[in-house]
């Protein structure tokens, strides 16, 4: 394996454990006033992405970090071709953000809602443009970019309804199970017009088998596994059913990447966009010391929250009044 073939499946994993993860907190904030009757529950709601939704924001920066690093042509391509929607992305990065750091520290009332109102924008503005931008990527026509941001909308908010299921008790749970199987309806349908249609990119039409077989078989992965993370939300198999919409997210990220090898812009190969042969022997060596120890981290910090939230738990701490 050449390095440039190393460093492409090393963005394509970065990008997965991206959307993988801050999929879920997307649709947890997109969901938030579907799921929630009070302030309490919309606290619950927060909870279960307060501890590492700023975390999971740091594969997106180290992905970009990645690609400018390894393939700056590609990067330069990208991000000048997609200006737009990917300001509009990190406005809503931003917002969210926002929402989220000052939604504790202000009064109830025009603020709290203005937090809220970021929270919910700046969830599904970037869950749509992602998808919408690879679907461009991939085809370039008006209806891939419409069908690309639906289904990565869809689908997150799927992935973040089944995460709030497993992260809550009471009746925010019961909420986003009825609320993960009434998104279903939407994101199985998208996913079988889109998904198959990954190998190849020619055309929102299912492809050749010979083209992209492993893209192929992503794509057919990543259906049954959205399908299978439906039947087991169903059966209240909150743990399964994450374990199975988070399977969709990343296998439809290989099929994603699959394709886009070994051309992700058209014209360009990655060969002609890879930086020298000295610079990603550093970038290399620089992974080799650093991934294993940020993996370990954050996986770390999801076992030290890995406990369901109760509404008590979300509620902040009681501080008495002090005495005059």
């Amino acid at each position: 394996m050449t390095l440039t073939t190393f460093w492409f499946i090393a963005i394509a994993f970065l990008w997965t454990g991206y959307f993988v993860l801050e999929g879920f907190d997307f649709g947890v904030g997109a969901l938030m006033p579907l799921l929630s009757r009070s302030e309490a529950d919309r606290k619950q709601v927060i909870s279960t992405i307060g501890p590492v939704w700023d975390g999971n924001e740091v594969w997106l920066i180290t992905a970009v970090g990645a690609m400018f690093a390894a393939f700056p042509v590609w990067y330069a391509h990208m991000l000048s071709g997609f200006y737009l929607p990917v300001f509009l992305v990190v406005a809503g990065l931003i917002v969210r953000g926002v929402g989220l750091e000052w939604r504790g520290k202000v009064s109830p009332g025009r603020e709290l809602a203005l937090c809220d109102a970021g929270i919910v924008i700046g969830s599904l503005l970037p869950a749509f443009l992602w998808g919408a931008i690879f679907g461009h990527m991939l085809y370039g026509t008006a209806m891939a970019t419409v069908v690309g941001g639906a289904l990565s909308l869809s689908v997150s908010t799927l992935h973040g309804a089944v995460f709030v299921a497993l992260k809550t008790t009471g009746p925010v749970r019961a909420r986003a199970r009825r609320a993960a199987m009434l998104v279903s309806a939407a994101a199985i349908p998208l996913a079988v017009v889109a998904l198959p249609s990954i190998p190849g990119s020619t055309a929102l039409a299912v492809p050749d088998l010979s083209a992209s077989p492993w893209s192929w078989v992503a794509a057919v992965g990543a259906m049954a596994a959205l399908a299978a993370g439906v039947a087991l939300i169903w059966r209240r198999r909150e743990g399964w059913a994450f374990a199975a919409t988070a399977s969709a997210v990343a296998l439809t990220t290989a099929a994603l990447f699959g394709a886009l090898w070994p051309s992700p812009l058209p014209g360009l190969t990655v060969e002609e966009a890879a930086s020298a042969p000295y610079t990603l022997t550093v970038l290399t060596w620089l992974a080799a010391f650093a991934l294993p120890g940020v993996l370990a981290y954050q996986a770390w910090t999801y076992w030290v929250f890995r406990k369901r939230l109760t509404r008590e738990h979300a509620e902040p701490p009681h501080v008495a009044p002090s005495k005059p």
